[in-house]
């Protein structure tokens, strides 16, 4: 039976159930039961799996060591499936402990599979948003690596801080200014309408943009822009927002005055 076919009831004492024998595995130095639930075809079984984890490490419940000495022999799995769980249990360390994991992320943001590059972008996300003195200078670190895929999880991972505090992640953006990579690229746009629609945040987008000297990207941005404050105000209109003419206005006076 799949995990969403169960109970509410039923749910929250199988996520209880896997979180206590990832415990006993633990405290008993095996990981039969662990490897099982990392591995499980059921994405919700293996997502109770990673926040079970997190749990027993950033509640102390067991001794944060073995998390981590589980988490280092994991990460060497030829399933991707284990290899995401680990990647996405070091996502819930990462957001109050990053250095403990830094190495995790390190192996995981170069990992070939999608599945893994998915949950490296994620875990990416969830962390910076909440740790970002230690976040963003990973993602620094790697957002201009040589590797496409590389850069496009390192600027991924800026975006949920930058929604609210663009300023703090558009010095890494800057550094992909004159990117020209199909995949690269479109990401870089993508981010910029997403960091611009809260109240105070298309002012300083806007004012970071227009120093760029690849104009044809800020271009594509500044077009992005204007579709997510249409998309927004279409579906999730807030006063945090401006309305799309709003938003128009002030970018065409602007960009003109530039």
């Amino acid at each position: 039976m799949g995990f969403y076919e169960l109970s509410k009831t039923e749910r929250e004492q199988k996520c209880k159930e896997i979180q206590d024998n990832i415990a006993k595995d633990l405290r008993k130095s095996k990981l039969s039961a662990t490897i099982v639930y990392f591995d499980d075809p059921d994405t919700y079984i293996r997502k109770a799996a990673y926040l079970g984890v997190g749990k027993l490490y950033n509640h102390n419940l067991v001794p944060p060591v073995m998390v981590i000495n589980m988490l280092d022999m994991l990460i060497k799995s030829k399933s991707e499936r284990i290899r995401q769980t680990v990647i996405n249990a070091a996502g819930e360390i990462a957001i109050k402990h990053f250095a403990p994991v830094e190495h995790l992320f390190d192996i995981g943001i170069v990992d070939q599979h999608h599945s893994v590059k998915n949950a490296i972008q994620g875990s990416l996300k969830k962390s910076c948003e909440k740790n970002p003195a230690e976040l963003i200078p990973f993602c620094q670190k790697y957002i201009t690596n040589l590797d496409p895929e590389t850069r496009r999880s390192a600027a991924h991972g800026l975006e949920l801080r930058g929604r609210t505090q663009p300023q703090d992640i558009m010095p890494v953006l800057r550094l992909l200014q004159y990117e020209t990579h199909k995949r690269v690229r479109p990401m870089l746009v993508h981010i910029f309408g997403q960091i611009s629609y809260k109240k105070g945040c298309l002012e300083k987008v806007t004012a970071e943009l227009l120093t760029w000297e690849d104009k044809a990207l800020a271009e594509e941005c500044f077009e992005e822009i204007i579709k997510q404050h249409h998309h927004i105000n279409c579906h999730f209109r807030t006063v945090e927002t401006l309305s799309p003419k709003e938003c128009e206005e002030y970018l065409k006076k602007h960009r003109s005055n530039s």
